[in-house]
């Protein structure tokens, strides 16, 4: 079973998601597992364990946030490689992946998956980092506190992002991903107010969670805006270069954030979470059924939701 915790009189479970293809990916303590429908309506579940609650660092503010912020990375990537591998490629890469052996296949397909977040890494970089520091750099030309120019280039940092948001958002592809990403919201939302795990139950639980990834990287953007202040240098490339550096720090003081938000039920802490959950809006959509009934899926695969509910009954 997953963390535990009680804060405010409401029960937290600790288990947490994503979407993947046409799946979701659902963790708990050193347990995660991928539930994927695949093309003959079926759900299959691919079940992974690990030692990740025994790491020490995660017992250290905000360094553990650096260490969930890789840990959640890697799943995520492994997650995205087991769902892919369900489904039918184009004719070409059939053709090239038949004159394969097993092990060579899959070696491809990890080199392709890891050469394509390799090329998205570089191009968040680029789009999400330097591209705000050099448009805010043209126009603190006349700007004269650098403060303010900081402020700006956050401020483009968080419009792109939206831009970005909005965009993909038309994509049919991504439009199911949302989905599903809505379902992972609702089944958990479901366990933590104590309904029994059913599809009707889930149908009725918000699709919106303060401890969302969405909200993270909200909170990583804003955050960043005030730790960047703190870089004096005047040489452009050394401020591209700690920039880039401090991108864990900013994760790990993001994370405890999001922690304390997910666990507190304080009217600030809660105004604080507004934007972040706003922005779900845009991520997650309406699930449909059978989506819902994978998220079920893969949150019984890593966590016993009734011994956890029947636990804390008096305190939902």
């Amino acid at each position: 079973m997953g963390k535990e915790c009680i804060v405010a009189g409401k029960v937290y479970s600790g288990i947490g998601g994503q979407a993947v293809m046409e799946g979701v990916m659902m963790r708990s303590s050193d347990k995660y597992a991928v539930a994927v429908r695949l093309p003959d309506q079926t759900i299959h579940i691919d079940e992974k364990t690990d030692n990740y609650s025994a790491n020490p660092w995660l017992k250290v503010p905000i360094i553990r946030g650096m260490v969930s912020f890789i840990y959640s990375l890697i799943t995520g990537i492994s997650a995205l490689m087991t769902s892919a591998n369900y489904f039918e490629d184009d004719e070409e890469t059939k053709a090239k992946k038949a004159k394969l052996t097993e092990e060579e296949r899959k070696k491809m397909e990890s080199r392709e998956l890891w050469g394509s977040f390799a090329f998205s890494l570089v191009v968040a970089i680029l789009v999400f980092f330097l591209l705000p520091y050099g448009l805010s750099k043209l126009m603190g030309r006349l700007i004269p506190s650098q403060l303010a120019v900081t402020a700006l280039e956050g401020l483009i940092r968080v419009l792109i992002f939206l831009v970005y948001i909005l965009l993909i958002s038309r994509m049919e592809d991504i439009r199911r991903v949302f989905m599903y990403h809505g379902a992972e919201h609702k089944c958990i939302n479901c366990v933590e107010n104590g309904l029994p795990l059913t599809v009707e139950n889930v149908k009725k639980s918000t699709r919106l969670h303060k401890r969302c990834g969405t909200s993270f990287i909200f909170i990583v953007m804003i955050i960043s805006i005030f730790v960047f202040m703190f870089i004096r240098s005047s040489n452009p490339l050394v401020q591209i270069l700690l920039r880039l550096a401090l991108i864990p720090v900013v994760a790990g003081i993001s994370y405890e954030f999001i922690r304390w938000a997910g666990r507190s039920e304080n009217p600030v802490v809660n105004l604080l979470s507004k934007p972040g959950l706003a922005l779900q809006r845009l991520t997650t959509r309406e699930p449909d059924d059978d989506m819902i009934e994978v998220g079920i899926a893969s949150v019984e695969a890593v966590f016993d939701w009734k011994t956890f509910q029947d636990s804390h009954r008096d305190e939902f």
